[in-house]
């Protein structure tokens, strides 16, 4: 679409579209830590009541997979009724899962708190995505970008004093204590959140090409771009995972897991400490700065650059991670171009089919984060004996097809598709 003011609806009130990304991005980050704070609890849970690591971190993977598989039914009920609702319903979820994890005396009741858990970060989740996408056309890369980076960054302010409550109060009472706390502040943001009433001359970037028609969900899963760009997302979000996901173990089998390292005059700390505290900025960080890129360069030229980055990194990893140096930056380069997909893929979901129901749409495409988590055990078998060079080496192909894809497939693919629909509704 070439630069225009995109035509939209106005009030003579029209509320402060910043104002409620950054609403939204309080949200994120106050249901980050129904995700990141998790591992904090396993231990003392395990202590208690001896179900087994195993056992307990399977409520883990069902959070994950409600939380996740659910987002398109949470995001149809935002396209419907608005995100007050849907929000402040989250939060009550959200609240209920954390208060019953803290009286769950058997497995079951630790499952079904996970299941009521995850109902409540995807209706945050899908609502907050979806919301900044509508409320910015013209910035959808940045917008997504900054909300997810909420998320992926928002437990950096509550790690400390959930671990500091569970040291000295307990996990029952800091799940009770910090569940009904943070259910209650998304409550009251919720009833600040309104549907996106657009300001008049937005204009949008010539680069971004963009749909006049919305799709429905229906109608967007009828399409063979959907589909390619879902299978992009999962090949990206599987090649990161396969190396993201096993950290931990390949600095333990390169020998470099507790070896102290200082950097920059800080306190010397272990070797995979610092790596995961570096990661986890880079992770924050990339979400809004490649969305800010994408909406200046376009979505598939940024995904080219980053994915083609990424799969060099991991190899990088692989060729010279022994050093610890090394190790530490290549790390840092993995993370920082994977966690992208988070800002780039939501945006270009919304590019493609429309603003109107943005929250299912980018839900739909976002399940491909739990189809991706499903190839997770591959790496583990791929890596038998210590050997991660294969895991290496395929994760990094996966990475840069995936990159040669986006640009010289899907770019025309989209193109075409986006003014045959266009067509359709002018």
């Amino acid at each position: 679409m070439s630069s225009r003011d995109i035509e939209s609806r106005t009030s003579n009130a029209t509320p402060n579209r910043w104002l409620q990304l950054v609403l939204g991005i309080v949200c994120m980050a106050i249901i980050a830590n129904l995700q990141y704070s998790w591992t904090l609890f396993v231990n003392p849970i395990d202590a208690k009541n001896n179900w087994g690591l195993t056992a307990i971190q399977l409520s883990f993977s069902i959070f994950v997979v409600v939380e996740t598989w659910l987002v398109p039914v949470e995001g149809w009920l935002v396209d419907k009724f608005g995100p007050r609702p849907v929000i402040a319903g989250g939060a009550i979820f959200a609240a209920a899962g954390w208060v019953l994890y803290s009286y769950a005396a058997t497995l079951p009741a630790l499952y079904v708190a996970a299941v009521i858990t995850g109902v409540g970060a995807g209706c945050i989740y899908g609502t907050c995505v979806g919301n900044a996408l509508k409320w910015f056309p013209d910035k959808r890369g940045l917008a997504a970008g900054l909300t997810a980076a909420g998320f992926g960054a928002g437990a950096a302010l509550t790690v400390i004093p959930i671990a500091n409550s569970i040291r000295g109060s307990g996990y029952e009472a800091t799940f009770f204590n910090f569940g009904l706390i943070q259910g209650a502040v998304i409550f009251v943001i919720a009833l600040f959140m309104v549907k996106p009433v657009l300001p008049k001359g937005i204009v949008v970037s010539a680069r971004l090409v963009m749909s006049k028609k919305d799709f429905t969900t229906t109608e967007m899963l009828r399409t063979p771009v959907f589909w390619l760009t879902y299978a992009i997302f999962v090949a990206v979000a599987a090649g990161g995972l396969m190396a993201t996901a096993q950290i931990g173990p390949i600095a333990k089998d390169f020998g470099l897991a507790n070896l102290p390292m200082s950097l920059f005059g800080m306190a010397s700390l272990p070797l995979l400490t610092l790596t995961l505290s570096i990661d986890s900025l880079a992770n924050g960080f990339t979400r809004p700065l490649c969305g800010f890129v994408s909406d200046r360069i376009g979505r598939e030229n940024t995904m080219l650059f980053v994915f083609v980055g990424e799969g060099l990194a991991l190899l990088g990893l692989m060729e010279f991670g022994h050093n610890p140096y090394a190790f530490i930056t290549f790390a840092a380069l993995i993370f920082l171009f994977w966690g992208e997909i988070f800002s780039i893929f939501p945006a270009l979901v919304a590019d493609t089919y429309g603003a109107k129901n943005a929250a299912a749409n980018s839900g739909s495409m976002y399940t491909a984060k739990g189809t991706a988590a499903l190839l997770i055990p591959l790496a583990s078998v791929l890596s038998a004996g210590g050997n991660w060079t294969r895991v290496f080496v395929l994760a990094a192909f996966i990475s840069i097809a995936a990159g040669l894809a986006a640009k010289f497939i899907l770019a025309p693919m989209r193109v075409r598709a986006i003014a045959e629909a266009n067509k359709s509704v002018s």
